[in-house]
């Protein structure tokens, strides 16, 4: 969606809005923390994000691939910043063909910093010589499918009147040559900023003008970043800011104060603001802050239209219906359905879909180093650890396991006992959801999807078994009408007492003017496609020790004597019911045997 079009319907709602701005970070591993944290940020409600392009070019692939990462996987709309520096047209256009592919709507268009090393700023041949050309070209190439930024400067307010009039001509060229809107580089003196918003409109230009508001981290890495920008520092900040300057909790703690009042004074002025634009530097805590400070608060409907991310490539932007079984890897299923042509009834994993990708065409892998895996989950010996671990993730004592790449949902706090007791009755639960009755959409726990809903959930729990404990189990599903279950091997054989094909809605919501949607599903097809990446992480797990070492004789044994088994409570008013057959089963089976010790 363009960021144009975001801004409107912000301001016909009469709401606050705001964004925030990311570097490609210069290693392999700063790139994953980086990813992590954009996806944690998603919560804090931006309403877009924008990934800057390096001085001179040299993480253009990096750029993109950023750009790719939050528009299919994080699901966040994103701005890509493109520069002239070091750029011939042929690198622009690769830049701009792999934005549109992934769904980008938005480009700032900017001539650049001179590469590094230099002081002056050169053009190269076959390239742009100034930002407009670089306007100009992309409107040629594509039309109005690209909303384009350009930068705003409010320090040239500091000009002699004919360099500021130049200033404000070059300005509106742009605009005219087709820009959107415009992001301010970052200031501090709000009276700067307010007279140059005032100057920019007196010579007819009324595209809206974001703000760019720059969180104070730390006292050093303020005046670092002032001093290169070249910033104004209002003498009320460093009487504030100077004392503490070697305490930066308290330059921090005040400097977000400091920060919040310009921003307040910004939106309270009649300048037709609505929207701020955070400069994070990549970091969370001072922007986090700075939004409490400001008591800007996240809708619902704007950090979960779904239950999970929506992809915004394309292909998927129409997708509203997923396999649970992904539910904690998404960008596995995404990876895997990534080259599907259709999606019936708007839905990827549809069995009348072509087949999902092979584990081999994506590499299905665990998401945590060597030595970070080893660190979280030791060396279990015996049956007894393996489900010591899983009932320490299901309490929030443990961060990952191999199926699980992040921390349980919110949600799963709900039954977390449960899923305890289940666990170390040798239920070893990888996916699971509550049952959830007419929760309304702004629920803090449960809700998604637009204001004034209902949303509803059906109790489901997935988990691998030993076959003994499993014959127990079956008995006691089967007495109860309202459970429907699938089970399987590692060799692919199936079993399960439902008598239809077709999906099974397990997550639905019931919003004013709309149909009912059903984002969640369970269904054979989906299953079996998920079982090969299922055993695959097990086998995975025990590839980190040694062949002969008791650890990964015993993961391997379990990874090919197990089941997988997943299981649906279908009556959503019954939020224990689902749990009742494994309790009965469990002790029926601690009756007859001893604690399990050898993973048998």
């Amino acid at each position: 969606m363009k960021i144009s079009q975001k801004i409107q319907q912000q301001s016909k709602e009469n709401k606050l809005w705001w964004s925030f701005e990311y570097f490609p970070p210069r290693t392999a591993q700063g790139l994953q923390n980086l990813l992590d944290r954009i996806e944690r940020m998603r919560a804090l409600g931006p309403e877009f994000i924008d990934i800057t392009w390096n001085a001179g070019g040299r993480t253009s692939e990096l750029t993109s691939q950023m750009v790719k990462t939050c528009q299919s996987l994080i699901g966040i709309e994103t701005c890509m910043h493109l520069t002239c520096t070091n750029m011939p047209i042929e690198k622009v256009d690769i830049a701009l063909r792999e934005a549109k592919a992934s769904g980008c709507r938005n480009v700032l268009a900017l001539r650049g910093d001179p590469p590094a090393g230099k002081e002056e700023w050169e053009a190269i041949e076959g390239g742009f010589v100034h930002g407009i050309d670089l306007v100009r070209h992309i409107r040629k190439l594509y039309g109005d499918y690209f909303d384009i930024a350009i930068a705003g400067f409010p320090q040239q307010m500091l000009l002699p009147p004919e360099e500021l009039e130049q200033e404000m001509m070059w300005l509106k060229e742009k605009i005219d040559a087709g820009c959107s809107f415009i992001f301010t580089q970052m200031f501090y003196d709000v009276e700067i900023f307010i007279k140059w918003v005032h100057c920019v409109r007196e010579h007819g230009i009324t595209i809206p003008i974001i703000p760019g508001i720059a969180p104070i981290q730390t006292w050093n890495g303020f005046m670092r970043a002032t001093s290169l920008a070249k910033t104004i520092i209002p003498q009320s900040f460093m009487d504030v800011l100077e004392p503490i300057k070697n305490n930066d909790e308290q330059v921090r703690k005040l400097g977000i104060k400091l920060v919040a009042d310009m921003c307040r004074r910004i939106l309270a002025e009649p300048l037709g603001i609505q929207g701020l634009h955070f400069y994070t530097m990549n970091l969370e805590k001072g922007t986090k802050m700075l939004l409490e400070e400001l008591n800007l608060v996240p809708r619902v409907e704007t950090i979960k239209p779904l239950p999970w991310r929506q992809s915004l490539t394309p292909s998927r932007r129409a997708e509203t219906i997923r396999p649970i079984f992904w539910a904690n890897r998404a960008q596995s299923y995404v990876s895997r359905t990534e080259n599907w042509d259709e999606y019936p009834n708007g839905r990827f994993g549809d069995s009348r879909s072509p087949a999902y990708g092979e584990l081999d065409g994506y590499g299905v892998s665990l998401k945590h180093t060597k030595d970070d895996a080893l660190k979280l989950w030791g060396e279990p010996k015996t049956f007894a650890d393996v489900t010591s671990l899983f009932t320490r993730f299901c309490t929030g004592e443990l961060t990952a396991l191999p199926w699980s790449d992040q921390k349980l949902e919110t949600e799963t706090s709900v039954i977390a006992k449960q899923l305890a007791q289940m666990n170390d009755l040798g239920f070893l639960t990888i996916n699971s959801q509550p049952a959830v009755n007419g929760a309304r959409s702004d629920d803090k726990v449960f809700g998604w999807g637009p204001a004034n809903g209902y949303v509803y959930q059906k109790a489901y729990l997935e988990f691998f078994v030993t076959p003994s404990l499993l014959d127990l189990l079956i008995p006691h599903i089967e007495r109860d009408s309202n459970i429907t279950y699938y089970v399987i091997n590692k060799a692919g054989d199936l079993r399960t007492n439902t008598h239809s094909d077709g999906p099974n809605a397990v997550t639905w919501g019931v919003f004013a003017g709309k149909e009912i949607i059903q984002p969640t599903i369970v269904e054979a097809i989906s299953f079996m496609a998920w079982k090969d990446e299922a055993f695959e992480l097990g086998k995975q797990w025990a590839a980190l020790y040694e062949a002969d070492s008791p650890s990964h004789k015993l993961i391997h044994e379990l990874m090919e004597t197990c089941l997988l088994v997943n299981v649906v409570h279908n009556d959503f008013h019954d939020t224990e019911a689902i749990f009742k057959p494994f309790l009965k089963a469990g002790a029926e089976f601690f009756a007859k045997t001893k604690p399990l010790t050898n993973g048998h």
